[in-house]
């Protein structure tokens, strides 16, 4: 068993160089982690349930009643990165307006999913990543035809029931489930069952990931000069996100807790949702954007989870007002 735990510390110590590693493997060997997408959303519901172990009912129910954290994320991640998308791509890619609905649309989506991972790993606070993400997604039928409108003229019409339908079988179900767990068993869920199957969570991530990326194998074998600085813009702005969150988080001088959460919550967006809207609704080109962010996204994340411990215990209480 000691084994077992410290293979879970390993790969979530190490998962600056896993993440990048196994979105290539994705885009070399499609044919292989292809097989995986259809039961991702199965994987996921088992490490929302191990994450939601640690967390309880009380303390998502506390975001909701203080939601100060949980709206500048929303607004910063739902407005201001948006805008910014649309404005900073239109002027570095007027030439190709396919290319600026896919970078703007990138950034229309709800908060990722997997940001509850990350967090989990990474001793985020668990009940503010998971109130973010339900609040965003559920937000996300009315706020991504908005945004597109306002931002591009595109008219577009989102998938309500499959959106909803996805989301509680792999955020809220699991997540009420290992919370109820957990107070049921008066912490047990917390100090020995999620422990236990935390290395299980951590190596389903790892196939989660390169599943995912499958769908750029095609895009990225036949890349041409103007996708490859597409790449460079996605880069760029996803690295921003990042830098955004971590900057708003020092902003309201919250724990390190919440520091980590801002910033995943800030910097990371739900690509599958963009990249069914992409294929749905606008050229085959605009879906090149989208599916970048799942490659930069996720090696941003193991890069900026090494580095936010030291960032935010400058100037960071120990424990927030709120």
């Amino acid at each position: 068993m000691e084994n077992w735990t410290r293979l879970g510390r390993v790969l979530g110590s190490h998962m600056m160089f896993i993440a990048p590693a196994c979105v290539i493997l994705g885009v070399l060997f499609p044919g292989v982690f292809g097989l995986l997408r259809p039961i991702v959303p199965v994987l996921f519901a088992f490490m929302t349930f191990q994450g939601s172990l640690n967390n309880n009912v009380r303390h998502v129910v506390e975001v909701f009643r203080h939601p100060k954290n949980m709206l500048a994320i929303l607004v910063v991640s739902m407005v201001v990165m948006p805008v910014a998308s649309r404005v900073l791509s239109g002027l570095l890619f007027a030439n190709d307006p396919n290319l600026v609905v896919g970078a703007t649309l990138e950034y229309c989506v709800p908060v990722a999913v997997v940001c509850f991972m990350w967090c989990d790993m990474y001793d985020g606070d668990l009940s503010l990543a998971l109130a973010t993400i339900l609040v965003s997604t559920v937000l996300a039928p009315f706020t991504i035809p908005v945004s597109l409108k306002l931002l591009l003229g595109a008219a577009v019409q989102v998938d309500v029931a499959s959106m909803m339908t996805q989301m509680v079988f792999m955020i809220a179900l699991p997540a009420l489930a290992g919370m109820l767990v957990n107070d049921l068993t008066k912490g047990w869920g917390h100090k020995v069952l999620s422990p236990a199957i935390s290395p299980a969570a951590r190596i389903l991530i790892m196939f989660i990931m390169a599943a995912n990326s499958t769908q750029m194998s095609d895009y990225m074998r036949h890349i041409t000069p103007e996708l490859f600085g597409m790449m460079a813009y996605i880069l760029f702005f996803a690295t921003c996100g990042f830098l955004l969150g971590m900057g708003l988080a020092r902003l309201m001088r919250v724990d390190q807790a919440r520091f980590v959460t801002m910033t995943f919550g800030v910097g990371m967006r739900n690509i599958s949702a963009g990249a069914v809207i992409a294929a749905q609704f606008f050229p085959g080109e605009v879906v090149f954007p989208v599916m970048m962010g799942t490659l930069f996204q996720q090696m941003l994340a193991g890069v900026f989870a090494t580095v936010m411990p030291r960032l935010a215990g400058r100037g960071a209480p120990e424990t927030s007002t709120e």
